[in-house]
């Protein structure tokens, strides 16, 4: 498009309009109602009024390409959670004995105890590999030695915390560990 001095524009993606004052190359300077003189290329302007004004703006590219350019996009929804789903745990581990094998008989308390905090241990390892973000284990209320081995194994993890699981859900009988992704994992073979 050719400007001339003289002619009435509108800048594009921009709430202005004037008159142009001179036209160096495709630098165009235009003089603006308020009397303030800017410089734009000429493919930034466009001329006021005439008949071929939209044959003249879309000389270089289809009307529907301009359309397509200005078209948001509306992004996809995924499926709602509720609130108070969104912050369960993704991961349960129960680590009550008959849950963890078929007959305890011959069992010491021992190897019952080993049992479980190997048991615990594996799935922490498996939850910090796979990014899962929670895990509650279900340890129960009992004399409390599991909980405090739990604690004492979580602790030695500088990417989690651990704190009572959900009292309604659960009871005095879980614990929740939340696994820091940021944070790389210290392990212990």
């Amino acid at each position: 498009m050719s400007f001339k001095k003289g002619d009435k524009v509108f800048v594009l993606d921009e709430d202005l309009s004037g008159t142009v004052t001179t036209v160096s190359g495709s630098t165009i300077t235009i003089e603006d109602r308020d009397g303030f003189e800017l410089q734009f290329e000429a493919s930034e302007i466009v001329k006021q009024g005439g008949a071929d004004l939209k044959k003249e703006v879309f000389s270089n590219q289809s009307f529907d390409t301009v359309i397509r350019e200005k078209s948001v996009e509306k992004r996809k929804q995924g499926p709602k959670v509720k609130a108070k789903e969104r912050y369960q745990p993704t991961m349960e581990v129960d680590l009550h004995i008959h849950q963890l094998v078929k007959s305890e008989r011959g069992m010491t308390s021992h190897d019952k105890k080993i049992l479980q905090l190997d048991t615990a241990r594996h799935k922490l390892e498996f939850a910090i590999k796979k990014k899962i973000q929670k895990v509650v284990f279900i340890h129960g209320v009992g004399e409390g030695t599991l909980k405090l081995e739990l604690e004492y194994l979580f602790g030695r993890y500088n990417n989690v915390k651990f704190y009572a699981a959900d009292y309604k859900k659960y009871g005095l009988g879980a614990t929740e560990v939340y696994i820091f992704q940021n944070v790389k994992p210290n392990t212990y073979d």
